[in-house]
């Protein structure tokens, strides 16, 4: 049996839709709120406000340059500019003609982004994804394919190796990362789960979501979740039970030792509008054994 643990996740924010790629910058956690359009931060009292925004639908994420610029993935790569305007920040339209899904920028300033190459919400058949990696100069290029529904990424803080979540896989993939940012020594760091969005912790563990995240059902009838810290090879080292799907997490606050957990319910496509409407999304909370590292 996995180790649990004793401590309950406690609430910090609800009431909201679906929440995604949550982020610890300037002392609050910022996140994607998809089906608003809004991008929000919220301090570790729950003291929340729209701090940007975002593409109109789903499948969207952000992060940071390392001059504080905020970027944001959907249809293109934007840029935030200091004035408020938003401008694309690279072409990316040679690599692919999809948008783009998941975004880490490393400690180097180099931004990698994935895209699944399908219409998931149109319910289009499924096809692998891409990992594209756009340098500081702007340049842009495919640096893996293959990947079964790429989904949240994580770069070590000695920027050697790339962690990506291939949910429909059901495991963590990881690639070592040469000195001009190409990938390669593909590998399985941990196989069996079902990661959507991940964090690094300083022990080398990850924090994703466990394989039946979306299988079963809670007290009030929607599935239930779990997130879950995994060294490599797969050995479960701590569980959170959570009353909905979980679906990214992140270690923030004072050290980085809270982790911060997304979750929302979830009925399949055909129930993304309702659960949009019902507003049953979270941010739930927990005290981290070891701090966050690395990026985002």
């Amino acid at each position: 049996m996995s180790p649990s643990n004793e401590h309950e996740p406690r609430v910090l924010l609800s009431g909201l839709a679906y929440v995604e790629s949550p982020r610890w910058h300037e002392g609050r956690l910022w996140f994607a709120h998809w089906g608003t359009g809004e991008i929000v931060a919220v301090d570790l009292d729950g003291n929340s406000e729209v701090v940007g925004q975002g593409p109109p639908g789903l499948g969207w994420s952000i992060d940071w340059l390392p001059d504080g610029r905020l970027l944001v993935t959907g249809p293109e790569l934007t840029r935030r500019e200091p004035d408020g305007s938003t401008v694309r920040h690279a072409d990316t339209s040679q690599v692919a003609d999809h948008g783009w899904n998941e975004i880490v920028v490393d400690g180097r300033g180099n931004i990698y982004i994935n895209g699944f190459g399908f219409d998931f919400l149109g319910g289009e058949a499924p096809k692998p994804g891409i990992i594209a990696l756009v340098t500081p100069d702007g340049s842009a290029r495919q640096v893996a394919g293959g990947i079964e529904f790429p989904n949240g990424m994580v770069v070590t803080p000695d920027n050697s190796t790339l962690i990506i979540a291939e949910s429909f896989a059901g495991r963590l993939t990881a690639f070592d990362i040469a000195g001009d940012g190409s990938l390669s020594n593909r590998r399985v760091w941990a196989d069996g789960i079902g990661p959507d969005g991940i964090c690094l912790d300083a022990e080398g563990a990850v924090w994703a979501q466990s394989a039946d995240t979306r299988a079963h059902t809670g007290r009030d009838g929607d599935p239930e979740g779990e997130v879950i810290r995994v060294r490599e090879g797969g050995q479960i080292l701590q569980r959170f039970a959570l009353d909905r799907a979980g679906f990214a997490c992140m270690l923030g606050g004072p050290g980085r030792r809270t982790l911060f957990m997304l979750a929302n319910e979830w009925r399949g496509i055909e129930g993304i509008e309702a659960a949009i409407a019902s507003r049953n999304g979270q941010v739930l909370v927990a005290e981290a054994p070891a701090p966050g590292v690395g990026w985002p």
